[in-house]
């Protein structure tokens, strides 16, 4: 059996009146999660557990098959694990954006990706930011785009942090780190933004007319997770297709393998067919083969409707559709599409609805075969929910008739 996982990130939204009252999915052309929806089993899961911010980290972990409320203990580590960067039992890791801050009256948090700057100027940033500030106590380490990490050795990891996508447009100072030593974190903000004032880079941004990176956002910390491979429950190869850190380290302490795609950056202008292509070829020799495509959230955070059903509609043709077209030569199969958390237009961050999954298998009677369109509405009246949501990924690899069939 192989096992193929496509996930378009935050693609679930609310309905929105400029476009007559349907979410983005709805408005999409998507013939092909369409597909899987009317031939397969179309759902909903609920990745949030209560009490848990609605982030990628806990909704990732719980699609595949862990319960968040053991095993999360923070962004921080998880990406710390795609980048190789070891963590003693004492460390904390933070995830460390670099964003756009207004410095005026308002000081509002601009944009949380200091207007989505390249890997190569803020590895620049990130790499003078630790030469100047680094210690021994406290170390920077350049990421992809505006995501980056900084470790704290021996460090505390009871703060209070924000993540910056969430107060888009919002003064940033009712949000800043709070809590037992939060004054070195605060410290390391206030000194970033001495060093990257003035920096060369962002000089050559603003003579460019887009925004200076002109300070860090640390958040997310936590300590190194303990956690049983996926692959060894389960006794499967497989890997992990994603331009983002975080999703690439949850994969590394799953046990799945990062497959790198040239051309992926996490943004609306990835290599959609490079990743499909790319899975299509792990398949050859793994069990099992997940895949993210973040464009969707990036929209939604920005507020752009249109950009939204764009990258839902490139990620149904170029990743969901060229997989469909090739699924013949890998039965039998499952395959799952799905969202992990609706990043809505209106709020411009995540919400803890539950979110549309389908899943289409080559098993005879394996599918409740509902005759409905990939969408929130659709997948709300079917009635079927997931709830906890980590009890979907078990289904899916070892019962998933059986499943379903409780649900009829």
């Amino acid at each position: 059996m192989k096992y193929i996982i496509l996930l378009g990130d935050g693609m679930a939204d609310y309905p929105i009146e400029s476009i007559g009252g349907k979410t983005p999915l709805e408005a999409a052309y998507t013939p092909n999660m369409d597909r899987i929806a009317a031939e397969g089993t179309l759902g909903l899961i609920d990745t949030i557990p209560p009490g848990y911010s609605p982030g990628s980290d806990v909704a990732i972990l719980t699609l595949l098959g862990y319960d968040a409320q053991k095993y999360y203990s923070g962004r921080g580590p998880l990406e710390a694990a795609n980048m190789g960067v070891r963590l003693g039992s004492e460390d904390i890791a933070f995830r460390c954006n670099l964003v756009t801050l207004s410095m005026f009256k308002d000081r509002l948090m601009e944009d949380f990706t200091a207007g989505h700057i390249t890997s190569h100027e803020a590895r620049q940033l990130i790499n003078d930011i630790n030469e100047k500030i680094g210690t021994s106590e406290f170390q920077f380490y350049p990421g992809v785009g505006y995501r980056h990490l900084m470790v704290w050795k021996g460090g505390v990891d009871d703060l209070q942090t924000t993540p910056p996508h969430d107060i888009t447009g919002k003064p940033f100072e009712p949000y800043l780190p709070k809590g037992r030593d939060a004054q070195k974190i605060l410290d390391l903000m206030r000194r970033s933004q001495e060093i990257l004032n003035d920096h060369s880079i962002n000089r050559q941004r603003l003579n460019e007319n887009c925004k200076p990176a002109n300070s860090i956002w640390l958040w997310g910390q936590g300590r190194a997770p303990r956690m049983l491979r996926l692959t060894e429950k389960y006794g499967l190869t497989g890997g992990m297709i994603s331009a983002v850190d975080l999703l690439n380290g949850i994969g590394i302490y799953a046990g799945l393998e990062v497959i790198r795609v040239q051309g992926a950056t996490g943004y609306t202008d990835t290599n959609y067919s490079g990743k499909a292509i790319a899975a299509l070829n792990a398949l050859i020799k793994s069990d099992i083969i997940f895949v993210h495509v973040e464009a969707p959230d990036e929209m939604g955070h920005e507020g752009n409707i249109e950009g939204k059903i764009r990258a839902i509609e490139a990620f149904d043709e170029y990743v969901v559709g060229t997989i469909m077209k090739e699924l013949h030569n890998f039965s039998p199969f499952r395959l799952m599409v799905l969202s992990d958390h609706p990043t809505p237009i209106a709020l411009k961050t995540h919400a803890s609805d539950p979110s549309p999954f389908a899943v289409f298998s080559s098993v005879r009677g394996e599918n409740y075969m509902t005759g409905l369109l990939f969408s929130e509405t659709s997948a709300r009246n079917t009635g079927f929910i997931v709830s906890p949501g980590h009890l979907l990924m078990d289904a899916f690899i070892n019962h998933w008739g059986e499943f379903i069939e409780k649900h009829r």
